[in-house]
C-alpha cells in the first residue's frame, strides 16, 4: 500500500455524509482531502499547497508560498475590474 510513496492514515465518512482521506508521506509531509455532499471539496497537498472548490463553479488554489488564485467567483467587490460590462451599445 505504500508503493506510491505514502501510506493511508485514515479515511471515512462523517455523520453529514462528507468523505475524508488522509495520507502520510513519511518525511513529515501529510496530505488530506474532503469531499462534501454539496459538491464542494478541499485538498491539502504534501508540498503545502491547497485547493478548494465550492461546488458552484468557484475555486481557489493557494501555492506553498501563500499566493492564492481564485476563479469562478465573479469579480471581487470593490476591485473596479469588470470583465462583463453591459455598457456596450
Amino acid at each position: 500500500m505504500s508503493g506510491n510513496g505514502y501510506s493511508y492514515k485514515g479515511s471515512g465518512t462523517n455523520s453529514q455524509g462528507n468523505h475524508y482521506c488522509s495520507r502520510d508521506y513519511g518525511n513529515g509531509s501529510n496530505s488530506y482531502h474532503y469531499s462534501n455532499t454539496d459538491g464542494s471539496y478541499y485538498y491539502s497537498n504534501p508540498n503545502g499547497s491547497t485547493y478548494h472548490n465550492n461546488g458552484s463553479g468557484g475555486s481557489t488554489y493557494t501555492a506553498p508560498s501563500g499566493n492564492s488564485q481564485s476563479s469562478g467567483y465573479g469579480s471581487p467587490s470593490g476591485s473596479g475590474s469588470s470583465s462583463g460590462s453591459s455598457s456596450q451599445k
